[in-house]
C-alpha cells in the first residue's frame, strides 16, 4: 500500500484522523515520535518561521518545506498548498504536480483568491481549479489524497448553502476529501457531513466542538491549521516577558519537559 492509499483509508476508519500540522522538521519529529498516524503542512506555521505572515511564501518556498517535512517523518504528508499558487487550472495542476515530486500523500487546495475586493472564486471557476488538480493527483502511477477547500466562512461569508454548494462541486470534481476551515457550530457541521459523499475535515478552533463531539457529527478528520506553531511561540513570548518583567525562571520547568521530549524523539538511542 502506498503512503496516498494508507492515508486515504485513515479517513474510513470510524473514528476522526488526527492530523496535527508541524512547521518544521524538529516538529515533525515530534509529532511523529508522539504517536500520530499522519501529518499535515501548516502554510501560516512556516511563515512564521521565516518571519512572515501566511500567504507570503512562494510555491518554491513551500514545496521546499514539504519536502522537508516529508524527509523528516515515515508517516504519509499531507502539504497546504493554498490557492495552488495561481488562479489559472494550469497554474494549479502543475503545483499539485510538484507536491507528488516532493513525496507528498496528500495536499489541500482553497479557492480563497488572496484578493481583500474580492476573496473567493467564483463557484464555476473555484470546480475547474479542482478538476485540474484532481487529474494531476489521480491521472498518473503515484496518487494524492486531493482535499478541496471552501474558504468563505474565513473570509467574511459565512453562508452555509454556498458552503455546501461549494464542497458538493469539489466533490464531483474529483476531491477526496472535503474541507470548509472556520467552521464551528456543530449543527452546520452536522449539515456538511451530511450533504456530501466524502470524508470532511474539520478545523479545530477557540470555542469549537470537541473531538468526541466531532466524533459523534460523522467528522472524518480533525486538523489544527497553525495552532500548534503559534502554541509554541506563545510559550516563548510568555517565557521572555516573566524573564523582563519579572525576573523569575518559572519557564524553565516547561523547557526541561520539551528538552526531555527532544532526546527522546531525536536521539531515542542516546
Amino acid at each position: 500500500m502506498t503512503k496516498a492509499e494508507s492515508f486515504l483509508s485513515m479517513h474510513a476508519g470510524g473514528s476522526p484522523l488526527l492530523l496535527p500540522n508541524p512547521w518544521d522538521p524538529g516538529s515533525a519529529r515530534l509529532l511523529t515520535w508522539l504517536g500520530f498516524d499522519a501529518l499535515a503542512t501548516t502554510s501560516g506555521g512556516f511563515a512564521a518561521t521565516q518571519g512572515r505572515m501566511d500567504g507570503a511564501m512562494s510555491r518554491g518556498d513551500v514545496m521546499g518545506h514539504a519536502a522537508a517535512i516529508v524527509a523528516a517523518t515515515d508517516l504519509p504528508v499531507s502539504a497546504d498548498l493554498e490557492n495552488g499558487f495561481g488562479d489559472d487550472p494550469d497554474t494549479v495542476a502543475e503545483t499539485v504536480r510538484l507536491a507528488l515530486d516532493a513525496g507528498l500523500a496528500g495536499c489541500s487546495i482553497e479557492d480563497f483568491t488572496g484578493r481583500a475586493d474580492d476573496p473567493i472564486y467564483a463557484i464555476g471557476h473555484a470546480q475547474e481549479r479542482i478538476a485540474a488538480a484532481s487529474e494531476a493527483a489521480h491521472g498518473g502511477p503515484v496518487r494524492l489524497v486531493l482535499t478541496g477547500r471552501a474558504e468563505n466562512h474565513l473570509h467574511g461569508r459565512p453562508d452555509l448553502d454556498d458552503t455546501i454548494a461549494r464542497l458538493l462541486a469539489y466533490e464531483r470534481a474529483g476531491a477526496d476529501v472535503l474541507y470548509a476551515p472556520g467552521l464551528t457550530d456543530l449543527d452546520q457541521i452536522r449539515q456538511v457531513v451530511a450533504s456530501v459523499q466524502r470524508p470532511v475535515n474539520v478545523l479545530a478552533r477557540p470555542g469549537g466542538p470537541t473531538v468526541p463531539e466531532l466524533a459523534a457529527a460523522g467528522v472524518a478528520r480533525i486538523s489544527l491549521g497553525s495552532a500548534l506553531c503559534f502554541a509554541a511561540l506563545g510559550a516563548v513570548v510568555e517565557g521572555a516577558q516573566e524573564l523582563m518583567q519579572l525576573g523569575t525562571l518559572g519557564f524553565l520547568d516547561r523547557a526541561a519537559a520539551g528538552a526531555k521530549a527532544a532526546r527522546a524523539a531525536f536521539a531515542p538511542e542516546a
